[in-house]
């Protein structure tokens, strides 16, 4: 599968807003926004220019692309399985969105990005329901039982994860139990738990074209 390997502090330049594409670095002030609030570029520091309509839509629509560390062809065709369900499109497409296993692991606190829940899950960290799962685009159901591979909780990665994930705010379609290291998805993710930050009514916008 092809990876998106572009410089992840140059898409938050762009996007102008922190996307916390690089977990915990993007919270200190190593961050590049905090370094080089601009646009990358040749030409540096200068007045952002005036964009259209399109070029909104279309920055919304790179914003949420890059939070979900999907590629273009992917995230196209999640939003194709959104809109020819019946029901709202918007949310629909979030709740596509937010299921996938990668976003899910994050979601939990197992890992500080989405790229990294990635990468423990391409190295079979993981299981679903006790079997093994090494597929970042699986979509999560209802009632799945997420939890660290027995022979990987010793691993250097989770050793202090207790510690770190007793500050961490699961969201509500989550139940998660710490002393257990088990999480259970208790029914899709609503909107106002997602609460995503991007306007996904040009999104839909966007792909209507």
């Amino acid at each position: 599968m092809a990876k998106d390997l572009d410089p992840k502090c140059k898409k938050c330049r762009r996007a102008g807003e922190r996307l916390f594409l690089k977990g915990e670095r993007c919270s200190t002030p190593k961050c590049a926004i905090v370094k080089r609030n601009y646009a990358p570029g040749f030409h540096g520091p200068r007045q952002r220019v005036r964009i259209s309509d399109y070029g909104k839509q279309l920055k919304e629509k790179q914003k949420a692309r890059y939070q979900y560390n999907m590629m273009e062809k992917q995230f196209r065709l999640t939003f194709e399985r959104a809109k020819n369900k019946p029901g709202d499109t918007g949310e629909i497409f979030i709740q596509m969105l937010e299921s996938r296993f990668d976003n899910t692991i994050y979601r939990i606190g197992f890992a500080s990005s989405r790229a990294q829940a990635r990468q423990l899950i391409n190295h079979g960290h993981f299981t679903i329901n006790d079997q093994r799962m090494s597929i970042p685009s699986y979509k999560v159901k209802v009632g799945d039982i997420i939890k660290i591979k027995n022979n990987k909780k010793e691993a250097k990665y989770f050793k202090n994860i207790s510690e770190i994930l007793k500050n961490k705010e699961v969201p509500g379609w989550i139940n998660f139990d710490i002393k257990e290291l088990k999480a259970k998805i208790l029914h899709a993710p609503l909107m106002d738990q997602v609460n995503p930050s991007f306007n996904i009514q040009l999104i839909i916008e966007y792909y209507s074209k």
